[in-house]
């Protein structure tokens, strides 16, 4: 069973879509801030927790949520072995995991609404593997995250 993190510095209607959606679906789902304490909660330390659990393997993939999404995927991809993508759209979220191996599904709480949050997940989870012809670009971009991290 694959397991999932999901973290909202809000109680966005998107939050409680995704989390329906992925129970629904059988997925392990973890909640951390506003879906978990029922308040509002800063969004770094959202995002930096969330991130925290995909990088250390905890979760096998992570979704986020603040206001514009911008926040949250800017804090998580500052983790080693994070690699978050901002996807208000179910195109965007299909080529953010076939193509840039994204590991963290960040939304906006503001633009996104419940039936396009279930579009999100069903093209995000659609992908199964990277496509192969970006394997060499993923792998690069898993390198550059390695020498930053010696720096």
């Amino acid at each position: 069973m694959k397991k999932v993190v999901v973290g909202s510095d809000d109680l966005y209607p998107c939050v409680r879509a995704a989390l329906e959606y992925l129970r629904e679906r059988g997925y392990q789902v973890e909640v951390v801030g506003s879906p978990k304490t029922g308040r509002p909660e800063p969004w770094p330390d959202v995002a930096y927790a969330v991130a925290m659990a995909v990088a250390r393997k905890e979760a096998d993939w992570g979704v986020l949520v603040c206001y514009t999404g911008t926040g949250v995927s800017v804090v998580a991809n500052k983790v080693h072995g994070v690699r978050a993508a901002l996807c208000n759209d179910a195109q965007t979220a299909r080529g953010a995991r076939l193509w840039n191996d994204a590991n963290v599904l960040a939304m906006s709480g503001r633009l996104v609404t419940e039936i396009l949050t279930r579009e999100i997940l069903e093209a995000w989870t659609s992908v199964e593997s990277p496509d192969p012809s970006e394997l060499p670009n993923i792998e690069k971009l898993k390198e550059i995250d390695r020498a930053l991290r010696r720096q």
